[in-house]
C-alpha cells in the first residue's frame, strides 16, 4: 500500500523529537521504530559522504544504497559537522529542542564535544539520553567499537549456530544489531515513561556485547543450569524434539511438535501410533535423548510425500508446520501482503520504492510510514530555519564554512 498523510491519526509518540547521532544499523534501526510510532526524527550526519551505509551496495535505487533505505524512513536528514565549535553550538541547540538524543559514537566522544551527562542535566535536564556501545561503558573492553559479526562470535551465538559437524556459523542479518536496536528503542520508551512520572530525563546505555549475551536465552539458561557447554544442533533444538527442519520428496519444510500430546499425533499422521508408546520416544527428555534415530526413521517417512501433501496434512492435525521459503518467496506470500508488511513510498531520486512494513499495530495511535528515506542533508536549511532560527544568509556561510 501507499502510505498518505492526508486523514492520518497521530501516532502514539507524536509530538516528541528525537535527535538521531547513528549511523550503520542498531541505531538508525532503533530511531527508525521511533519514528514509525510517529516521532520526528532528525538525522545528524557528517557533510559530504553522511552515514556509511548509503554507500554500501549493491543494490542502489536511486543513488541510495538498499542497505541504508532499509532502516531510515521517517526522518529528516541535516549535515553538520559535530567537531567544530560553530557545529557544536548548533547541536546544542538542538539537543535543547528534543526529547531524546540517541547516538552510537565510541565512549567518550560526545564528553570531548562537551555534551557529557553533565551538560545535559544542567542545559537539557528533560533529555533522555540513549548510548549504543560495543562493549559498554565499563568492564576491560569498554570502550572499544563493536562489529556485529564479533560480537556474533565472541558471545558463543557463532558456536551454537550451523552443522553439528560443521564449522560455527553467522547468522544470515546482522542480528547482534537487530536486537541491539529492538532493545535500545525499548529501553528509550521505558524512559520516557519514567520522565512521565519524575520529569527527569536520564542515560540510557546499550551494547551489542550485553545484547549478544542476552540473546543466547534459554541456551544460557542451559549451561548455568547443568554446568554443561551448549552445542550445535543444526536446525535443530536443543530442549526439544522433533523440532527442526525435514526433507520431503520435493524440498524441505520445517516441523515442531512442542508436546508430547502433539508428538502422539505427528506419530500416527506418519503412519507409526506405537512410537507414542515407544520407551525411547515417549516423553520429549525421551525424544531428545534418542533424537539421532528418530530425526532419521522421520526424515525417512517424510520422504514419501512432497511438501504441499505434508503440509495440508500437519496443518489440518494441528501440528506446527511450515515451509522454507527464499526471502523473495516469503516477502510476495499472500499473508506478507495482507499485513501490509511490504509498504511503497515516494522517494526523491528512486521514485516509487518498496520498504518493509511496520512489524507493530496500535488501535488508537497506529504507526505509519510518512516520510522516504531521506536523500543526504535533504532537510538541513529547513530544520536550521525552523528549529535553530538561522536567516538564509547565516545558512548560507554555514555552508561555505563547510560545516553544513
Amino acid at each position: 500500500m501507499t502510505e498518505s498523510t492526508q486523514d492520518r491519526a497521530a501516532g502514539a509518540l507524536e509530538g516528541l523529537r528525537v535527535l538521531d547521532l547513528t549511523r550503520i544499523l542498531a541505531g538508525p534501526l532503533c530511531t527508525m521504530m521511533l519514528g514509525d510510532m510517529g516521532a520526528d526524527v532528525i538525522k545528524i550526519e557528517p557533510p559530504g559522504n553522511g552515514d556509511d551505509t548509503r554507500t554500501w551496495g549493491p543494490p542502489f535505487a536511486g543513488g541510495e544504497s538498499a542497505y541504508f533505505l532499509g532502516v531510515n524512513r521517517n526522518k529528516r536528514s541535516m549535515t553538520l559537522n559535530m567537531a567544530v565549535p560553530a557545529g557544536q553550538e548548533i547541536l546544542a541547540r538542538l539537543i535543547r529542542d528534543s526529547d531524546v538524543l540517541v547516538e552510537n559514537f565510541k565512549v567518550g566522544t560526545l564528553e570531548k564535544w562537551g555534551f557529557g551527562n553533565d551538560w545535559l542535566e544542567a542545559h537539557a535536564p528533560r533529555v533522555i539520553r540513549c548510548s549504543i556501545t560495543g562493549y559498554g561503558s565499563v568492564g576491560p573492553k569498554a570502550g572499544l567499537p563493536g562489529y556485529d559479526f564479533i560480537l556474533q562470535a565472541e558471545s558463543g551465538l557463532m558456536s551454537i549456530c550451523g552443522d553439528p559437524n560443521g564449522e560455527p556459523m553467522k547468522y544470515g542479518v546482522a542480528i547482534v544489531d537487530v536486537c541491539t536496536g529492538l532493545l535500545a528503542c525499548n529501553s528509550i520508551l521505558g524512559a520516557l515513561h519514567a520522565r512521565s512520572r519524575t520529569g527527569e530525563g536520564q542515560h540510557v546505555e546499550v551494547s551489542l556485547f550485553d545484547s549478544s549475551l542476552a540473546m543466547l536465552a534459554n541456551v544460557a539458561s542451559n549451561y548455568l543450569v547443568s554446568g554443561r557447554d551448549a552445542r550445535r544442533f543444526g536446525n535443530g533444538h536443543p530442549n526439544i524434539v522433533p523440532y527442526t527442519a525435514y526433507p520431503v520428496a520435493d524440498g524441505m519444510i520445517a516441523v515442531a511438535v512442542g508436546n508430547d500430546a502433539q508428538f502422539a499425533k505427528f506419530a500416527a499422521l506418519l503412519g507409526q501410533p506405537e512410537w507414542a508408546g515407544d520407551s525411547r520416544y515417549a516423553r520429549n527428555p525421551d525424544r531428545v535423548a534418542n533424537r539421532d534415530s528418530l530425526d532419521a526413521a522421520i526424515s525417512d517417512r517424510l520422504k514419501t510425500a512432497s511438501a504441499e501433501v505434508w503440509l495440508e496434512r500437519l496443518n489440518a492435525s494441528g501440528i506446527p508446520c511450515g515451509r522454507i521459503n527464499s526471502v523473495a518467496q516469503a516477502l510476495t506470500d499472500p499473508h506478507t501482503l495482507a499485513r501490509d508488511m511490504v509498504r511503497t513510498v515516494q522517494h526523491p531520486t528512486a521514485g516509487e520504492m518498496k520498504t518493509l512494513g511496520i512489524p507493530f499495530r496500535f488501535s488508537d495511535t497506529p504507526p505509519s510510514v510518512r516520510r522516504a528515506p531521506p536523500t543526504l542533508g535533504q532537510h538541513t536549511e529547513e530544520i536550521l530555519r525552523d528549529m535553530v532560527g538561522f536567516p538564509n544568509d547565516r545558512i548560507a556561510a554555514l555552508r561555505t564554512e563547510r560545516v553544513i
